[in-house]
């Protein structure tokens, strides 16, 4: 039992540390900190790094538990882990659970948002640089010249 309370305990720091990664992002895309932004998806990437490992000893516990029920893996949920397991102790480990549930709800929602904005600020970004450029609508002929009529030049960038 002393397994599963620990493995549950590092998933939920994981998950807080991905909380904190994605806020931070999010801040950064509002802030349009471009270098925080991109720090930030390295965090990410690490993070889900050190998730894939977590998982594969979740998946360790699964068979484990299997192996002793005579159940296969895929059907053994957490009331099946515990269902042994004194009272106090699986209390703790439902609760662990539900936190950690709610937590990858919150970052996923989160993420969801944070992807949201990034669409907004790069759609921005396109429509500036086709205003820049006087090109405003997107598109090219089979020879690569633009079909779009050249507008005249909103932003005058000589000095």
């Amino acid at each position: 039992m002393t397994r599963l309370i620990e493995h549950l305990q590092r998933q939920l720091e994981s998950t807080r540390r991905l909380l904190e990664i994605v806020l931070s992002q999010r801040d950064s895309i509002r802030k349009q900190d471009v270098e925080s932004v991109l720090a930030s998806l390295t965090d990410v990437q690490s993070e889900m790094s050190y998730r894939v490992r977590l998982e594969q000893e979740r998946d360790l516990i699964l068979h484990e538990v299997a192996g002793r029920t005579g159940a296969a893996p895929e059907t053994i949920d957490l009331d099946a882990v515990l269902a042994t397991v004194p009272e106090p102790e699986a209390s703790h480990a439902r609760a662990l659970s539900a936190e950690l549930r709610g937590l990858l709800g919150e970052v996923g929602r989160l993420h969801d948002q944070n992807r949201v904005l990034l669409r907004q600020e790069l759609t921005f970004l396109d429509h500036l640089m086709r205003v820049m450029s006087g090109t405003p609508q997107a598109g090219y002929s089979p020879t690569g010249w633009t079909t779009a009529r050249q507008a005249a030049t909103v932003v005058d960038a000589r000095a």
